[in-house]
């Protein structure tokens, strides 16, 4: 008797012929057709040139001339670069500022939109900066803090007392200025989401926190803190990885002066590839700093315990 072939979405079983229907829904292919344009950019954009900025990574590259292999040498040569170790320390130093004032704003943010109003209007006009572009903030505040004209030292200099500041023309002032204007501008963005993590705590712990006695304090430090963990650890992630890539504010303000006091990671990378065109270094450094962002980001996660709830 001649056998007929298998109807589509089916396949023979390893045993007594029978057939196993693979799931081939028709909001299976919708989804599959909605997903192909995205995946096909990951694929060009992200995927593609990252496998080439590995390969680059071990060649000496200028795009004048073909890569030439030099093995490890580029990863050799960062080890003994005072430019690149000042950079991965002004990087850091940018980042425990940004994050620590940003971390503890946004709670408090949060807090206040969790207790005191309900006003949707309210948590819009916290977002307001986020949605501004970072260049725009970044100019408006480089005019604002402008040592001759600026609105911020005119203020200052009418103060009995105080001077006229050099925020981006002072090595001690530039870090912590180019901090302030990202926390600015995340802070409300970050108050959000960490104000969506308060609203999932139960009430319920709270009133027994207070039946037990405990002050407004000892609830937030025994009660909130710990049932916000798992939003407060992706919450940081987040951050912690987007300011290690600080380069818009630095690019428009400081140009990573003066004298290197903000040349931070990001923008020495660019500066070595587009400015002196060394992108085998440049590609080397790339994968250093992504190795950094992974193992931040593992450790975070780690310590924090993010897949874990203290919620009974």
């Amino acid at each position: 008797m001649a056998r007929t072939a298998p109807p589509a979405g089916t396949v023979a079983g390893s045993t007594g012929g029978r057939k196993r229907r693979i799931p081939l829904s028709g909001d299976f292919r919708t989804a599959l057709i909605f997903l192909l344009p995205a995946t096909i950019g990951l694929v060009v954009f992200y995927v593609i040139p990252a496998i080439r900025g590995f390969y680059f990574s071990f060649t000496d590259y200028s795009v004048l001339q073909p890569p030439r292999w030099v093995g490890g040498e580029n990863y050799a040569r960062l080890v003994s670069d005072p430019l690149f170790w000042n950079a991965l320390w002004v990087t850091i130093y940018y980042v425990v500022l940004n994050i620590g004032f940003q971390t503890i704003i946004a709670i408090g943010l949060a807090m206040l939109m969790h207790r005191l109003t309900k006003s949707t209007l309210i948590r819009g006009m916290a977002l307001l900066p986020y949605f501004i572009a970072n260049v725009v903030i970044a100019l408006v505040w480089y005019f604002m803090m402008d040592y001759e004209i600026g609105i911020v030292n005119i203020v200052l200099e009418a103060i009995p007392g105080f001077d006229r500041v050099a925020f981006f023309g002072e090595s001690m002032w530039a870090i912590p200025t180019v901090a302030f204007i990202n926390i600015w501008r995340h802070m409300g963005y970050t108050a959000l989401l960490l104000f969506a993590g308060l609203q999932t705590i139960s009430p319920s712990l709270y009133e027994a926190a207070s039946l037990d006695g405990a002050s407004e304090t000892r609830q937030f430090f025994s009660v909130t803190l710990p049932s916000l963990r798992p939003v407060l650890a992706m919450v940081l992630v987040v951050t912690v990885t987007g300011s290690f890539q600080i380069f818009d504010t630095i690019a428009v303000t400081t140009k990573g002066g003066p004298v290197n006091a903000t040349r931070v990671l990001y923008f020495y990378i660019y500066d070595l590839a587009f400015g002196q065109l060394d992108f085998g270094y440049a590609s080397a450094l790339a994968i250093v700093l992504f190795a950094i962002l992974m193992i931040a980001a593992v450790v975070q996660l780690k310590l924090m315990r993010a897949d874990e709830s203290d919620e009974l």
